[in-house]
């Protein structure tokens, strides 16, 4: 059973420079919402992040918001946050499967995004995972976030120029 598992957990990282978050959350669930904003707010703190917490109505409409911040905005990441409980038809697996996908398609275009969309069979599961005393999926949507920042930072910043440099003795008087 997965709740007897250990599992490692990287260490927060340090930044040098200011990072800003963009918290998106659906609130259909508000309890498990909030748990999860307490549980991602408490580590962008930890990290020394700030960050801004936004509400959108559901969860296909958080990968929406963050390419609208993405391109409109200065945010360094973003962090997913809701909950989608399955229910008696296949919407589940579609708000699921199409969440997930959108963050994903957005990550690989270069934002830095923790998921901490929830998919669960039942409130007792929703429970467990965003409390941020348990399973704190906030806490670790918003740790993954800042893990993509510094790597991004990391390998932005060794860059070199492009193009041709000229031989070290052509400017030589």
């Amino acid at each position: 059973m997965a709740s007897f598992e250990t599992h490692y957990t990287l260490p927060l990282p340090v930044f040098d420079k200011p990072v800003k978050l963009l918290i998106v959350v659906a609130p259909y669930y508000r309890a498990i919402a909030d748990q999860l904003i307490t549980g991602a707010s408490d580590t962008a703190k930890a990290c020394g992040a700030t960050f801004e917490v936004i509400e959108v109505p559901g969860a296909l409409e958080v990968p929406t918001a963050i390419a609208m911040a993405e391109r409109q905005s200065d945010f360094d990441g973003y962090v997913a946050l809701g909950c989608i409980i399955r229910g008696e038809t296949t919407h589940y697996d579609t708000v699921c499967n199409d969440s997930s996908r959108a963050l994903s398609l957005l990550g690989l275009q270069g934002a830095c995004i923790g998921n901490g969309i929830l998919t669960v069979e039942n409130m007792e599961q929703a429970q467990v995972r965003a409390d941020p005393d348990d399973q704190n999926k906030g806490g670790g949507a918003a740790a993954a976030a800042l893990h993509l920042i510094a790597l991004s930072r990391r390998w932005s910043s060794a860059r070199k120029g492009i193009g041709f440099r000229p031989p070290e003795d052509s400017f030589r008087a």
